[in-house]
């Protein structure tokens, strides 16, 4: 018996220094994370694929790529074409359009700390990380964004290939390939860069670390009703980066959440349908009702990221709330004619509430204090080529 237990402690204690060791080595991996990522401690180590881990050298090789019209069909756009850090990597406009004149149907979505989302562009439940993504806008042949179909891509990477610059940049990103420039890892540089548009600078994260002057009363105050039950917006846009659809490192495989809503935005057959162009995850599910489901989008520099929704259809920030307040938006004319507050596919959060002038300012007050100057001056996220 004795011998039986002294084998159960041996044991105890084997699994004791096995699972320090695991805690040891995961700590310094985050350790690292976050000093490649400039992460400051109140926001969690990102979620990075295995597939892909994050290194300097491919940072770099993707801030490159990222702002190199060569790497579109034609060498008329870049990434930052759509994608201004000044506009925190949004563009201002409704929707954008490609390279070769093909106007896109979802609005340029800002890319800061996007690396924080469970799912990938507007409505897709299949896109589940950034190199997934990334494939559309390089690749797609309808609608055309950068245009690298089957028929461009020897051309295009050609190019990276002659150049001797890329060429030390590709072999250092990639140390154990001596392929030269393909499109797996343009897509893996790419994603890399992205990972590290970590904002975290607003007045609002200098509130949340201590510092209650950072936040005026007026904000205060919004930042109250935002969270409040009347407003509900919390209900859709919470956490470190004001969006349910959200990970890091630290959450369990299954508790992710996918989450996809219909605001009422539109109800064009007074069945829920939003417009023939753009029907949400419906296009990619054909579950009727599925129609009008969108991600809901980080609130992060919101200020700076006009105009909104996911077909840039409103102007402000004063009509989002607007919207909100009435329950669904209202088109009396028109093709897309429609009362979006009737909408029977519209999610129950949105329910419409009583809001006064000064309470919808405050709102807006506190929306603009997630503004993150640093960010959008950020010289490591900036255009290389304009440096040289």
């Amino acid at each position: 018996m004795k011998y039986i237990f002294a084998v159960v402690i041996v044991a105890m204690l084997s699994a004791c220094n096995q699972s320090s060791t695991t805690t040891v080595e995961e700590s310094v991996q985050q350790e690292t994370l976050r000093e490649l990522l400039d992460l400051p401690e109140h926001m969690a180590v990102p979620a990075i694929p295995d597939f892909n881990p994050l290194t300097r050298e491919k940072i770099e090789l993707g801030r490159f790529l990222f702002y190199d019209k060569r790497l579109s069909a034609n060498q008329t756009q870049s990434c930052e074409s759509c994608h201004d850090q000044q506009l925190a990597f949004s563009d201002g406009l409704e929707v954008p359009t490609g390279s070769t004149g093909h106007q896109l149907t979802r609005n340029s979505q800002g890319l800061a700390n996007v690396v924080y989302h469970s799912t990938f562009t507007w409505s897709n439940d299949t896109f589940l990380e950034l190199e997934d993504q990334l494939n559309v806008p390089i690749r797609a042949d309808n609608p055309i964004e950068l245009g690298v179909t089957d028929s461009e891509l020897e051309e295009v990477l050609a190019r990276f290939d002659a150049d001797p610059v890329y060429v030390e940049m590709f072999a250092n990103a990639f140390p154990e390939s001596d392929t030269g420039a393909t499109i797996n890892k343009i897509i893996f540089s790419l994603a890399s860069f992205v990972r590290t548009m970590i904002s975290a600078g607003s007045a609002y994260d200098q509130y949340l670390l201590g510092d209650k002057t950072a936040l005026t009363e007026q904000q205060k105050l919004g930042f109250q009703l935002f969270n409040g039950e009347r407003f509900e917006c919390f209900h859709c846009h919470t956490g470190a980066n004001f969006s349910v659809s959200y990970r890091d490192s630290n959450t369990n495989s299954g508790n992710i959440q996918f989450p996809f809503f219909n605001n009422g935005l539109y109800n064009v057959d007074g069945e829920g349908s939003y417009p023939a162009s753009d029907q949400g995850l419906y296009d990619l599910t054909l579950n009727e009702a599925d129609k009008g489901l969108f991600r809901p989008q980080s609130l992060r520099n919101i200020e700076l990221t006009a105009p909104y929704m996911h077909d840039g259809s409103i102007a402000t920030l004063r009509e989002v709330i607007e919207h909100y307040a009435r329950g669904g938006r209202l088109i009396e004319y028109g093709e897309n004619a429609g009362d979006g507050n009737l909408s029977p596919l519209k999610s129950g959060l949105i329910l419409g509430f009583v809001a006064s002038d000064e309470e919808i300012d405050a709102v807006i007050a506190f929306l603009e204090s997630l503004t993150d100057y640093e960010f959008i001056n950020n010289p490591k996220f900036s255009n290389p080529f304009e440096e040289q």
